[in-house]
């Protein structure tokens, strides 16, 4: 499996509405990239300028909103994650 280093973070993308609420079925070029996913495994934190980790806030299992354009994207044994920093996690859902 993959393992982040630092304060990076990977998550496993959801899988976005393909229709609108009035039942419109959006193509793939139409829908927007998704913002949510699902933490599969997180760094062991940030080293500061002293020496110290910083342990991070989120956890495994975490579901989280990020930003629109952060992160990146890669394909592992068919599966697609995103690898982006911790402070690009805007907020933990539920």
């Amino acid at each position: 499996m993959l393992r982040p280093l630092g304060d990076r973070v990977i998550i496993e993308l959801v899988e976005v509405e393909e229709k609108t609420s009035s039942g419109i079925v959006l193509p793939g070029s139409a829908q927007e990239k998704p913002q949510e996913g699902k933490v599969i495994a997180v760094g062991n934190g940030l080293i500061r300028e002293n020496g110290q980790r910083t342990e991070l806030d989120v956890n495994e299992g975490d579901r989280v909103v990020f930003s629109k354009y952060a992160g990146t994207e890669l394909k592992y044994e068919g599966n697609e994650y995103l690898i982006l920093r911790e402070n690009d996690i805007l907020a933990i859902v539920g």
